[in-house]
């Protein structure tokens, strides 16, 4: 049985416990240091405030252990904030981890009062999404593979072992993005 770390520093992690579980993932909470020497096949990096996960990550000594596993292959899956944790190029401020070759603007659709619930695409079906101050993705480089649209604009990305969206998949009940990574995980394993 497959077992995912859920960043849970900050942020919505419990709704990604509850889908996975769901799912039959197990799942454990990383919330210290120690926590990232246990064995698991993937990481979610939730949605949340990406400033203040960042600032966690560095006061509890996480965040260079973070990155390096993220780097050695561990798959991996941001989500809003997450993303921006994990995005290359960030308008208007620095970088956190910088591993995902995308380019993002914050807050791009609205504040918080301005979430919506919205329909938007994947390669072979329509599915619902959830976005919360959502970032926009401006430009992505030729390694990285859109897999998620919405009004034309592109909402999920897949680059290697890292999996990315702008929209918060745990809010809806589509598992599209969640078998997506979950076969990512597999597909490593079995090389």
């Amino acid at each position: 049985m497959l077992t995912i770390g859920i960043l849970a520093i900050q942020g919505a992690f419990i709704e990604h416990e509850k889908r996975l579980k769901g799912l039959k993932i197990n799942t454990f909470e990383i919330r210290q240091l120690s926590d990232l020497t246990k064995d698991m096949d993937g990481l979610i990096l939730p949605g949340g405030e990406s400033t203040a996960m960042k600032r966690l990550l560095v006061d509890l000594g996480m965040f260079e252990s973070l990155k390096r596993r993220i780097i050695e292959g561990l798959p991996t899956f941001g989500i809003c904030a997450g993303l921006i944790l994990l995005a290359e190029d960030i308008m208007h401020e620095n970088p956190h981890f910088g591993l995902l070759h995308i380019s993002l603007a914050r807050n791009f659709y609205g504040r918080q009062k301005d979430s919506f619930k919205t329909i938007g695409d994947t390669e072979n079906q329509k599915i619902p999404m959830t976005f919360i101050r959502a970032p926009k993705i401006m430009s992505i480089k030729k390694d990285v593979t859109p897999i998620a649209w919405y009004q034309g604009d592109i909402v999920g990305v897949k680059q290697n072992h890292i999996l990315g969206t702008t929209f918060h998949p745990e809010l809806d009940r589509s598992n599209v993005i969640y078998d997506i990574f979950i076969q990512m995980i597999k597909d490593k394993k079995n090389r």
